[in-house]
């Protein structure tokens, strides 16, 4: 019986599992599509990405940090961490003990980046590896005092085709091998802030652009035989949501501009006034399409108030309102608003020997795909607040079952159980019994039997 258990869960356990796991020695690329909202995967014909993800794994949604913008989340991901603990609270920040300022212009200062230790680093600290990466947000940074092996400085003029070829070569030539690269492009967030995610005719040319790409990338990996030995993630750091010149919230008709500075702006914006309460007294009320947070405030499912670079006040747009202090409509399209929201959510894609095959879920955290990759890698991740448990059943080397598998797998184990047991039970009851006062059988030499 207990051979017989044995045998049904190793049949059992593999069979959901996907493959077998990898053999070689993992690596992975990790990609991401600035601003590629989760629903442009049904609403636009993206047929290299579908390929792709038919041969690979799907997340529909990937809930990502507070505020969804572009340096946060890309920190998010490569750190497992939540904003207020890595550190990289906004595209723009100022610390007020040093003075210090924060731009996507002015963003290589080691100060910001260091609260944090991100994968490609926790990766060339392992003996005999290395990491690269084409334009990831901070790669071009010395965080503790290790950059990638191999880096390019940020440029929006260099060519996805070029950042491909600078990766493919590091991963093919290199010695130490590249274990771990990022790539990043700007699509499509900068159209999407251009023409707005509702614009469907600008936007599906340049869907078509970045789908195309991927196939790029695709052909490019088999040329160069990297294609069955990668492990590929393609995702990205937000949405994006339509937005209106009907739809502003006009500070200076709320607030002196000469009693504060505006450090981050809009969905969300960062106000460091002059006096706390008046200031907050003054927005408080300012716009019902408005919510004013004094820090300590913040609600906890933001996981946005543990850090000094956060604003003693934050104020948040509804979805597709903008703030402003007294100008018109900077964007057509704009994201950082509430990541409950799906138009804030990004997807995940990913294939290779790692992945399972074929397989959907509908969503994971953006901090659980660092906790994922670690694993993927071979790497101890270095504290974080992902879940790797919520990346499993994407993975070829873990036993995952949903609810309604397991029911049935428990049942299956009852109903084999039971049938054994009835087996064993009918099985002895046919056996010959051997009863103590039986007819004894007489000997030829037996003396006559007693006749009472």
């Amino acid at each position: 019986m207990h051979l017989f258990l044995l045998f049904l869960f190793n049949g059992i356990v593999p069979g959901l599992s996907g493959n077998y796991p990898y053999e070689r020695v993992p690596r992975l690329l990790l990609v991401s599509f600035d601003g590629f909202r989760a629903d442009y995967l049904k609403k636009y014909e993206l047929p290299y990405l579908q390929d792709f993800i038919k041969d690979g794994v799907l997340v529909e949604h990937v809930t990502n940090a507070f505020i969804t913008k572009t340096f946060p989340n890309h920190y998010s991901i490569v750190t497992g961490l939540y904003e207020e603990s890595h550190g990289i609270v906004a595209n723009e920040m100022f610390d007020a003990i040093t003075k210090k300022k924060f731009s996507q212009f002015n963003d290589t200062d080691p100060f910001w980046w260091n609260e944090a230790i991100p994968i490609w680093v926790t990766n060339q600290r392992q003996e005999n590896r290395a990491s690269a990466s084409a334009m990831w947000p901070g790669t071009d940074v010395k965080i503790h005092n290790s950059t990638p092996h191999f880096f390019m400085k940020y440029s929006s003029s260099v060519s996805f085709d070029k950042r491909v070829d600078n990766i493919i070569t590091w991963l093919n030539s290199s010695n130490p091998p590249v274990t771990f690269a990022t790539l990043y492009w700007e699509e499509p967030d900068a159209s999407g802030h251009k023409y707005g995610p509702e614009d469907i005719q600008n936007m599906t040319k340049v869907l078509e652009e970045v789908d195309k790409l991927i196939g790029l990338l695709i052909q490019k990996l088999k040329a160069s035989k990297l294609w069955e030995e990668i492990n590929v993630i393609i995702t990205s750091d937000h949405g994006m949501v339509q937005c209106s010149q009907d739809r502003l919230i006009n500070l200076d008709g709320c607030i002196d501009r000469n009693s504060y500075r505006l450090v981050d702006k809009s969905p969300v914006a960062a106000l460091l006034p002059q006096n706390e309460t008046d200031a907050y007294n003054s927005v408080k009320n300012c716009s019902p399409h408005m919510k004013a947070y004094l820090k300590e405030e913040i609600p906890e499912r933001y996981h946005y108030h543990h850090s000094r670079r956060i604003q003693p006040i934050i104020l948040v747009a509804d979805e597709g309102w903008t703030i402003v202090q007294s100008e018109n409509l900077p964007k057509l399209g704009d994201h950082g608003y509430d990541n409950t929201l799906p138009s804030m959510h990004p997807f995940l894609a990913a294939h290779g020997p790692a992945f399972r095959r074929g397989y959907k879920q509908k969503r994971m955290g953006i901090v659980d795909i660092y906790p994922m990759m670690c694993h993927i890698l071979g790497l101890t991740p270095e504290p974080n607040n992902g879940t790797l448990s919520n990346a499993k059943c994407l993975l070829t080397d873990q036993w995952c079952v949903n609810i309604s598998e397991g029911i049935g797998i428990v049942i299956g184990v009852f109903m084999v159980l039971t049938a054994l047991t009835c087996l064993i039970i009918i099985m002895k009851n046919r056996r010959p019994s051997v009863h103590p006062f039986s007819r004894l059988q007489l000997q030829d030499d037996d003396d006559d039997p007693l006749i009472g």
